[in-house]
């Protein structure tokens, strides 16, 4: 088995369709964290799969990037994603919502990506002795802004809060260009996400077992 963390239930949904273990967080790095130590009794990896937000400049909307802490597992994905980029992903408990932040975290850390997730998910692999790697998407790039009803539209079981969507909207009906377009960039990024797990389905990720792989922890 492979448990897969990710914050959203539309991630979860796409991930459970190609044979792995959704594990959602909703955005809460402690709750995720315990339901991952929970289920990783029987698991034999621990991936972190779903949208991110671009650290580098030249990464754009739809692109693919892997960060595995496996040489084999990475060598297995870079293979069957071949069009993605390698490199580091770093999480972190609160979202990277403007262009400064991610600026910053990029010149701090070297990091491709930021996403909500994958700093618990490798906390726990490390911790169980696992094999474990991100494959993450793109939903918003590195000069990118989010507005604000884009970081209240998340619900602790990673569904969709439409209320505090519409309360923000309702506060600062200014962002609504800036929340249309941040909705396009997420279905551009959720269309790459669905045809990357799509390809790791015909490969057989469901039926991997990562641990036959060299750890490089």
């Amino acid at each position: 088995m492979i448990l897969v963390a990710c914050g959203l239930q539309r991630e979860a949904q796409l991930i459970e369709k190609a044979g792995l273990v959704p594990v959602i967080g909703g955005g809460d790095a402690e709750r995720l964290g315990d339901a991952l130590e929970r289920r990783c009794g029987e698991a034999n990896a621990i991936l972190s799969i779903g949208l991110c937000g671009a650290l580098a400049a030249d990464l754009d909307i739809g692109d693919v990037v892997i960060d595995a802490h496996a040489a084999g597992l990475n060598a297995w994905l870079r293979a069957e994603l071949p069009h993605a980029r390698t490199g580091a992903i770093v999480g972190q408990d609160s979202p990277a919502a403007t262009s400064d932040a991610k600026h910053s975290l990029h010149l701090a850390t070297g990091a491709l990506a930021v996403d909500m997730e994958s700093h618990v998910a490798a906390r726990v692999a490390m911790h169980r002795g696992l094999p474990f790697a991100a494959i993450r998407v793109v939903s918003d790039d590195a000069r990118r802004t989010l507005p604000p009803a884009a970081l209240v539209g998340m619900r602790p079981d990673g569904g969709m809060a439409l209320g505090a969507v519409l309360k923000s909207l309702a506060r600062h009906p200014a962002q609504l260009p800036a929340l249309i377009r941040t909705g396009i960039d997420a279905e551009r990024a959720f269309r790459a996400l669905s045809s990357a797990l799509r390809a790791l389905e015909t490969h057989g990720i469901g039926f991997l077992d990562p641990r036959e792989f060299t750890l490089d922890l």
